[in-house]
Parts: C-alpha cells; sequence; structure tokens
C-alpha cells in the first residue's frame, strides 16, 4: 500500500514507460512536469499543437535529447479532439489537458461518442498525503459533478474505490460526508449517505465499508464520534471523505491545500483511459505524482 507520493513515484518506475499525450502543448509549465516524468522513466511525450511553439518549448530541455514526437495541430479544439482520437486508436496511453479551457477539454473527455467516457460518470478524486497519519486520504468529487444524485454518488464511491485499489488500499473506509451526523428527511445529504452505507453495509460494493451520514469531526476524531455516540471503524481512521456536492469536495480540497498544507495530486476517474486534469492549485512537484498515478492506472484499463 503506498503511503505517500514517493511511493507511488516508485511504484510507477517498475511499471515500464508510458505514452503521454499532452494537447495543446503551448506552456513551459506543462513541459516542466513533462520533463520532470522523463527523468524519472515514467513517460515516453507525446505533444499536439503548434509545432513551431512546442520546438521551442523543448529547446534546451531534458526532453529535447530523448525520444519525444510532436504531432503538428496549430488549432487547440482541432488538437484536443486529435489526442482523444489517438488515445481511443492506442497510439498513447494516457492524456494531459494542457493549455486550454477547462470546461471544453471536460465535455470533450466526456462527449459519448467521439471522448474517453468509460460508463456514464465521470468523477475527480483529489488525494492527499497526510503526514500525522503517514498515509494517503482521498475527498471525492472535489472537480467535476457539481450536485449529484444518489445514483451518481454510487458511481463516484465507485470510482473513488477504484482508485484506492490501484494504490493499494484493498479494504477502504469512506466517510459519506453532511452537515450533521443524523438521518434527517429536511437535509437530503444525510439521506444519501445513509443510503450509502447501508449498501456497504450489505456488500453492494465489496469489501468496502461506509459510514454515513458523518459531519467533519466525527470523520476526523474518534474521540468526537463517540461523544456524539457513532460507533463505527470509520471514524478518526478515513480512507475516502464522499462530499455531499462539489462545493464541499472544492472547499474541503482547499481547505488541505491552503491551511493544512497538505501536498494534493489528482486525477479523472471513470475514463477508459487515464486522463490527468489541469487542477489549480497542484503545484508542480505534485503534477509528478498525478502523472505517475496515471501511468499505475494504464495497468487497471484507465
Amino acid at each position: 500500500m503506498a503511503l505517500n507520493f514517493a511511493e507511488i513515484l516508485t511504484d510507477a518506475q517498475k511499471r515500464g514507460r508510458k505514452r503521454l499525450v499532452l494537447a495543446p502543448a503551448r506552456e513551459e509549465r506543462f513541459i516542466e512536469v513533462i520533463s520532470e516524468a522523463v527523468i524519472a522513466s515514467i513517460v515516453t511525450p507525446i505533444f499536439v499543437g503548434d509545432g513551431k511553439v512546442i520546438e521551442k518549448l523543448l529547446k534546451g530541455t531534458s526532453i529535447s535529447s530523448g525520444n519525444y514526437e510532436i504531432i503538428d495541430v496549430p488549432d487547440y479544439q482541432k488538437a484536443v479532439s486529435t489526442a482523444i482520437n489517438m488515445i481511443k486508436e492506442n497510439r498513447g496511453d494516457i492524456l494531459m489537458q494542457g493549455a486550454v479551457p477547462h470546461q471544453f477539454f471536460v465535455d470533450a473527455i466526456q462527449d459519448r461518442e467521439n471522448g474517453l467516457l468509460r460508463g456514464s460518470l465521470t468523477s475527480f478524486v483529489s488525494l492527499f498525503e497526510m503526514p500525522q497519519r503517514d498515509r494517503l486520504a482521498m475527498v471525492t468529487d472535489s472537480y467535476v459533478n457539481n450536485f449529484p444524485t444518489l445514483a451518481e454518488k454510487k458511481m463516484i464511491v465507485e470510482n473513488a474505490v477504484r482508485l484506492a485499489n490501484v494504490l493499494g488500499i484493498r479494504s477502504p473506509k469512506i466517510a459519506a460526508l453532511a452537515a450533521i451526523e443524523q438521518v434527517n428527511p429536511a437535509i437530503p445529504s444525510t439521506l444519501d449517505a445513509a443510503v450509502l452505507s447501508k449498501m456497504s453495509g450489505r456488500k453492494q460494493f465489496g469489501d468496502v465499508t461506509i459510514e454515513g451520514p458523518l459531519d467533519i469531526d466525527c470523520a476526523v476524531s474518534e474521540m468526537a464520534a463517540a461523544r456524539k455516540g457513532v460507533d463505527s471503524v470509520v471514524t478518526g481512521n478515513v480512507d475516502i471523505y464522499l462530499a455531499p456536492d462539489i462545493e464541499a469536495g472544492y472547499s474541503l480540497s482547499q481547505l488541505f491545500v491552503f491551511v493544512s498544507r497538505m501536498p494534493m495530486a489528482g486525477v479523472l476517474m471513470g475514463t477508459s483511459r487515464p486522463v490527468i486534469l489541469d487542477m489549480p492549485f497542484v503545484s508542480t512537484d505534485n503534477k509528478l505524482t498525478e502523472v505517475a498515478m496515471a501511468v499505475l492506472l494504464c495497468d487497471r484499463g484507465g
């Protein structure tokens, strides 16, 4: 089981190089990340975009002296569609978002005919190093689905569990978050959490334990949970925090990054092949972890 980002990278280095397709390739910050991934021997890059711009960006980097490919497509919209087709045609293994509007990129990925949608829903999992616990923890959905229904939350859970298994977390413990720790018909998120918890109890997610509804203090503290009469193996030992909506998921992720100073990486789940989004508050160092996670996912079909 991976306990930190360094162990994720080490595991990825055992899998051999994967073909990473960046689209569109037109900003230096992306080249820096891919250069680190090349040095770490986990990817062979393919750049889709304006060929002249790409050549200029690569000049003097560690990439320029190694194996790489440039696909000259100056228009950024066509560059994205070209990259998606390359992935679908097995000419690339990992798709990485370049300098392109976020919504356009996500919409292209989720297109049912021309995109990379695996089932009926994609979701984003934010992954954090938790130094005080010497382990990893996840928050989902933290970037894609605004106000998911119960059926969508079921799929979000399945996506997160899949990533947990890839990282070696075989029996993940999930806190289904809500405003309070009791079921209240006036608060829909508590009803959803209670149903998911019951589904977990009947092994509908496999070897997974979901407890909910839980407010955040019950989730992170066994003492707080005991004080409120909540007895569960999940409290104080959470692997995955399931957010009730995008506002909670995104805010919790930002809180971990900016207030708790936890390193964060993330990956889009629910696609047929690994996809790396351009998250606004993931550092260059942690982007390397995102690439490493994508490499691990390659061996699990997306």
